[in-house]
C-alpha cells in the first residue's frame, strides 16, 4: 500500500494545475483515434475497452530492438516475462510470455501486427523475438477480452503493433549503432521513400550477446518490408513481408545447467490489403501468411549422453479478413466481417548429421476457423455511447463458439468518461495441447473468459494530464489442465479463474520539455497463476533541456509467482534505468549520442525459476539521421 499512497500523492500535487505548462500541443492519448476495438478509428472516449496507446517516441526512449520491455512499463496490468540481457527464446525457460490482468500463459493475449494475427501453428504461442520497436509508429493494447473481432488467443488481451508508412515526400535514412555489458551489440539501419501515390519503408536489425551467463549466448537479424500504392482516394494498396532468423542457446538453471540446448529459428510472414475510405464507408480486404521453421537440440544435463535426435517443425498460419464498415447516420459505425483462417503444421524428431537414428513423426496436423461478426456504435445526444457485438466462429475440431460484448460510455462532464465493458474471450486448444505429447486429448474444448469492467477516464487542462482508473472482475472456465485419467496423463478441460484488482494511470506534461507518467496495478487472484504479480508499480519522466535529454524510470514488482507447486515460490524487486542523450545535426546529417543504463542498483531476481536475471548493465550508442 506504501506504492499505492505514493501514486494518490503524485495526482494530488499534480491536481493544482499551476505547474502544468500552458502548452496545448497534447501527447495525451485520452482523445487519441484508436483502430484495434473496432477496425475503424473512433475517439478513445467513445469505446468501452480499457485501452493504452504507446507511440514511436516511448518505444524509441529505451534504445530496446525489442518491443515488449518497453510495454511493461507503460501499460498496467501488463507483464513481460524476460530471462536475459536481451531476446527471449523459446522451449524450456523461454520468456516473453504477456500476462493481463493475470491471464496469459497459453497465449492468451493475441499479439498482432497491423491487424493480422501472429502465433506458431503448431504450439499457438507468439514469437516474442520478431516484434521490434524500429518498425512500429505506435502499439495499441487492448487490456480485456478481444475475441468480439480477433477471435480465439484474445482471451486476455490483444497487442497490436501499427507498423511504420513513410508519409513525407521523399527519402530517409537512418541507422543505430548500440554496445554495452556482455558484449551486447545492436544495429539498425532503416530507410523510407515516399513519391506521389507511392511509399515504401525497409527495415534491418541485427542483436546479438554473450549473455551474463555461460551457454546463454543469442543472435537474431530481424528484416521488415512495406509498401503502399493510392489508386485514388478511395482505394489503397498495400503489402508488407517480414522475417527473422534467431540463434540462441539455453544454459538451462542455474543450479541444473544444461549443455546443447540450441535453439535455430527461421520466422517470417507476408501480407496483402486493399483498403477502401470514401466517407460513409471504409473497410478492407486482407490476405496474411505466416511460417516458422524451428530447429530444436533439447540438449543434456551433467552425466548424460548428448542427444542424438533433434526437434523439427514446420508450421503455417494463414487467412483472409473481410470487413466493412458504415457510418453514414449521424452518430452510428456498423461494422460487418468475415474471416478464415488456417494453422497448424508438421513436427518430428530428427537425427543430428552424425546419427544413425531414423526420423520419427510426432504430429502433421492442420486446423481451420471461420467467424463472422457484426458490431455497432451509438452516440445518443452527445454525452452517451452505446456499444455491442456479437460473433460466431466455427471450428474445424469443436464446432462453434459465441462470443458477445456490451458497453457504454458515459460523458458525465467535459473531459470526463465514465465506461462500463461486459466482454467474453476464449482460447482454441492448439496442436500441441490435442495431437502432441502425452498428455494430448483431441476432444478438448475452448478456454472462456468472462470480463465485467468499469473504468473512468478524466482530462485535466486541455489534455496536458489525463488519468485514467479501472476495475476489473475476469471470470474462466475449461482451462486445460494436466491431469491422470484412468492411470494416464491427459490435458482436460477442468481449470477455472477468478481475478479482481484495478489499475491507476497518470500522464502528464509539466512543461513543454518535461514530462512524467506512471501506473499502478493490484491483482487478486483465487487461483494463482505463474507470470503474474500481484502489484505493479511505474513511473517515467522525461526532461529534455536544449540539445540533451535525460529519462529516468522505476519498476517496483510485488509478489511476482515463480512456482506454484509443490511449492509456492514468490519473487519481489525494483529496478531503476536511466538514460542520457545529445542531439545535433551536421548539416543534413542529424545525430544522437546515448547512454543508458538498466537495473543500476543490481537487484538480484528471477522472474522465471532457476533463471538469475543481470545486474547492473550499461549501454552506449549513436544514432544517425538523413
Amino acid at each position: 500500500m506504501r506504492i499505492l499512497t505514493i501514486f494518490i500523492a503524485i495526482f494530488m500535487s499534480l491536481s493544482s494545475g499551476s505547474i502544468f505548462s500552458k502548452d496545448t500541443t497534447s501527447q495525451r492519448n485520452i482523445d487519441s483515434l484508436i483502430i484495434t476495438t473496432s477496425r475503424v478509428l473512433l475517439k478513445r472516449t467513445l469505446v468501452p475497452n480499457s485501452v493504452n496507446i504507446v507511440n514511436k517516441s516511448k518505444l524509441e526512449a529505451s534504445a530496446n530492438s525489442a518491443l515488449l520491455p518497453s510495454l511493461g512499463r507503460e501499460v498496467p496490468g501488463l507483464f513481460v516475462t524476460q530471462k536475459g540481457v536481451t531476446g527471449f527464446g523459446v522451449s524450456e525457460g523461454s520468456a516473453g510470455v504477456v500476462n493481463i490482468r493475470g491471464i496469459g500463459q497459453g497465449n492468451k493475449v493475441l499479439l498482432m501486427m497491423d491487424g493480422q494475427p501472429q502465433f506458431a501453428g503448431i504450439f499457438g504461442h507468439a514469437l516474442p523475438d520478431v516484434y521490434v520497436a524500429s518498425d512500429a509508429e505506435r502499439v495499441e493494447v487492448v487490456r480485456g477480452p478481444g475475441s468480439l473481432i480477433y477471435g480465439s488467443n484474445a482471451a486476455a488481451g490483444v497487442i497490436n503493433v501499427i507498423t511504420h508508412r513513410q508519409m513525407e515526400e521523399g527519402v530517409s535514412l537512418r541507422g543505430r549503432f548500440m554496445f554495452g555489458s556482455y558484449n551486447t551489440q545492436k544495429y539498425l539501419l532503416n530507410s523510407g521513400f515516399s513519391k506521389g501515390k507511392f511509399s515504401g519503408f525497409v527495415s534491418l536489425n541485427h542483436d546479438r550477446t554473450d549473455g551474463h551467463r555461460e551457454n546463454s549466448d543469442f543472435r537474431i537479424t530481424n528484416g521488415f518490408i512495406k509498401t503502399a500504392y493510392n489508386f485514388s482516394k478511395t482505394f489503397k494498396l498495400l503489402a508488407d513481408f517480414s522475417v527473422a532468423k534467431t540463434n540462441s542457446q539455453n544454459p538451462g538453471r542455474a543450479d541444473k545447467p544444461i549443455y546443447d540446448n540450441i535453439i535455430d529459428i527461421l520466422r517470417g510472414n507476408a501480407s496483402i490489403s486493399l483498403e477502401n475510405s470514401n466517407g460513409d464507408f471504409t473497410g478492407a480486404l486482407k490476405g496474411f501468411y505466416g511460417f516458422g521453421d524451428h530447429y530444436i537440440n533439447d540438449g543434456y544435463f551433467t552425466g548424460e549422453q548428448p542427444r542424438s535426435m533433434m526437434f523439427k517443425s514446420i508450421d503455417h498460419n494463414y487467412g483472409l479478413m473481410l470487413y466493412q464498415s458504415y457510418s453514414g447516420l449521424k452518430g452510428t459505425t456498423v461494422t460487418v466481417g468475415l474471416d478464415y483462417k488456417n494453422w497448424g503444421g508438421r513436427a518430428s524428431n530428427v537425427p543430428i548429421p552424425t546419427s544413425s537414428a531414423i526420423e520419427v513423426e510426432l504430429v502433421n496436423k492442420s486446423v481451420s476457423e471461420f467467424a463472422a461478426y457484426i458490431v455497432a456504435q451509438q452516440e445518443l445526444f452527445s454525452i452517451l455511447s452505446i456499444n455491442a457485438g456479437i460473433r460466431y466462429e466455427n471450428n474445424s475440431v469443436f464446432g462453434g463458439e459465441w462470443v458477445p460484448q456490451a458497453g457504454a460510455n458515459l460523458n458525465i462532464f467535459k473531459g470526463t468518461t465514465v465506461k462500463y465493458i461486459f466482454s467474453k474471450g476464449f482460447r482454441s486448444p492448439n496442436i500441441r495441447e490435442m495431437y502432441m505429447f502425452p498428455p494430448q486429448n483431441p476432444n478438448l474444448l475452448p478456454e472462456r473468459f468472462f470480463n465485467n469492467e468499469i473504468s473512468i477516464l478524466q482530462n485535466f487542462w486541455g489534455g496536458r494530464l489525463t488519468a485514467e482508473a479501472a476495475v476489473f472482475l475476469i471470470t474462466g472456465e475449461n482451462l486445460i489442465q494436466f491431469a491422470i485419467v484412468d492411470g494416464k496423463p491427459r490435458n482436460i478441460n477442468s481449470g477455472r479463474v477468478n481475478n479482481r484488482g484495478f489499475e491507476l494511470e497518470l500522464r502528464g506534461r509539466v512543461t513543454e520539455n518535461f514530462e512524467i507518467s506512471s501506473n499502478y496495478s493490484f491483482l487478486s487472484m483465487k487461483n494463482p497463476v505463474l507470470a503474474a504479480p500481484e502489484r505493479m508499480f511505474n513511473a517515467n519522466i522525461h526532461y529534455s533541456p536544449g540539445k540533451f535529454k535525460l529519462s529516468a524510470g522505476i519498476q517496483s514488482i510485488k509478489n511476482l509467482y515463480l512456482s506454484i507447486a509443490p511449492v509456492l515460490e514468490m519473487e519481489s524487486y525494483t529496478l531503476l534505468n536511466a538514460s542520457v542523450s545529445y542531439s545535433d545535426k551536421i548539416k543534413r546529417l542529424g545525430y544522437t549520442l546515448f547512454i543508458k543504463g538498466d537495473n543500476l542498483t543490481g537487484a538480484k531476481y528471477s522472474i522465471n525459476p532457476g533463471f538469475p536475471m543481470p545486474g547492473a548493465m550499461v549501454f552506449a550508442g549513436v544514432n544517425l539521421d538523413i
